[in-house]
């Protein structure tokens, strides 16, 4: 695999903290995106006591050839008691932000839409001042399944893009550009409340010129918050890393995208959907709904 520049190096984590937030985990039988997707930032998010939860998972239906996560063509049904689990963990970890995210789970009607309704429920229920943000599948473009999840009004509605629409068919081969166009301008008809949000990897062989206009395609359907981070290869069966984009590249796009009416733009090489999602917190006092 291909020497990582300085600027990627990661601190050792804390393991008693990680410790505890894993043991949490298991005795809860949970999973997270953080473990599922090899996260670079296991050990500072486990540390500050966070987590990203994957439900209906772990294994995935699609098998992008950039992530991590285990494919299987039938995964195992939904387990009713998910959503309560879930919602104890959030109540021991005490969590004031809290991102549930899904593998892509295309067998079900309605894209497993039914089961984050549920886990938002069951948290509401037992944290009902927890902020939620939901990082959801495409639903394969089924507007109906987008409806009952935003029916549950979510603070956050997270869809990532991902990456420019030049390199769909390789990075994203199950995924359609426009779709996720119209899957976040849909999220912002249908519920005014919730902030939007999307992400996108870079070091894929991408141009300045094509993520900028991501960017301007993304606030043309009113995509309130942006992350742009590093792609990086979690094995040498995946993608391999084109470029190792600079921090000064990170700013400069922090910069534009702030300049362009994001309400937010987290932009660094660690970067990931949910690094420090919790500071959605501050920008909804800043921008209330």
């Amino acid at each position: 695999m291909t020497v990582k520049p300085d600027w990627l190096r990661v601190k050792a984590p804390q393991w008693e903290r990680v410790g505890n937030v894993k043991e949490i985990l298991r005795d809860l039988a949970l999973n997270t995106v953080c473990e599922e997707a090899s996260c670079p930032n296991i050990g500072e998010c486990f540390n500050a006591g966070t987590a990203t939860f994957l439900i209906m998972g772990p294994a995935c239906t699609r098998a992008c050839p950039y992530c991590d996560i285990d494919f299987e063509k039938k995964p195992k049904p939904l387990d009713p008691t998910e959503p309560a689990r879930l919602a104890e963990a959030v109540r021991r970890m005490q969590l004031n932000h809290v991102v549930i995210t899904s593998v892509n789970r295309d067998d079900l009607v309605d894209g497993g839409a039914s089961q984050f309704v549920k886990c938002i429920n069951a948290v509401r229920e037992v944290s009902p001042k927890t902020t939620i943000e939901v990082l959801i599948p495409d639903l394969c473009g089924n507007w109906d399944a987008l409806e009952i999840i935003l029916q549950a009004k979510p603070e956050v509605t997270n869809h990532n893009t991902e990456t420019v629409p030049r390199l769909y068919r390789r990075v994203r081969p199950q995924g359609d550009y426009q779709r996720t166009m119209v899957l976040l301008e849909r999220t912002h008809q249908i519920c005014p409340s919730t902030y939007t949000k999307s992400g996108i990897m870079v070091g894929l062989g991408e141009t300045d010129a094509e993520v900028r206009q991501v960017m301007q395609d993304l606030r043309s359907v009113k995509c309130d918050i942006l992350t742009i981070g590093q792609y990086l290869q979690p094995s040498q069966k995946h993608l391999q890393v084109t470029d190792f984009i600079t921090p000064e590249q990170f700013a400069a796009w922090q910069a534009y995208g702030e300049e362009i009416g994001f309400l937010q733009v987290v932009s660094s090489p660690l970067t990931r959907s949910s690094y420090h999602a919790e500071q959605v917190r501050e920008l909804m006092k800043r921008y209330p709904r």
